[in-house]
């Protein structure tokens, strides 16, 4: 079953987030508006070095936590704007701690109980002794995020 927010390869995307274990891993998914076109892009999860800068902001670990570095994530978005590709999809993983819309990725994405990235959906792979071993995938609509189950390869 594919999914028009993912790409129809998994595998690159899945390698890089069983690599980034045992933290969390990240990365965006983007589609180009010309055709339609996906393209995984790789993030690194900056969440201790932000901690490091601001431990009140920050207080879990990139274990449980991800943040996109946001040197990075500016650099991602003129490199997407200069393709005429938007983000269509946020992906992270759970460390040993299951594939489910967590109340702080929640938090995250939502501001006022409007999406952060309207129109993005959301990936949770469960990342458990560094294999993928479930995703989801979750999209904001009718005001709440409704979930799919994302069959791995």
């Amino acid at each position: 079953m594919s999914h028009p927010d993912l790409p129809d390869d998994l595998g690159p995307l899945l390698r890089h987030l069983e690599a980034a274990y045992p933290d969390e891993g990240c990365a965006v998914v983007l589609r180009r508006a010309a055709d339609g076109a996906l393209r995984f892009r790789p993030m690194e999860n900056a969440y201790d070095r932000q901690r490091a800068l601001e431990p009140e902001r920050f207080p879990r670990t990139a274990r449980t936590a991800y943040t996109f570095d946001p040197y990075q994530q500016l650099a991602l978005q003129r490199e997407a704007d200069a393709a005429g590709e938007e983000i269509c999809c946020i992906v992270h993983s759970h460390a040993d701690a299951g594939a489910y819309f967590s109340p702080e990725d929640r938090r995250q994405a939502l501001q006022d109980g409007e999406p952060v990235m309207p129109g993005a959906s959301y990936l949770v792979v469960a990342v458990d002794q560094g294999r993928a071993t479930a995703a989801r995938l979750y999209r904001f609509e009718g005001g709440d995020f409704l979930e799919t189950l994302v069959p791995l390869p």
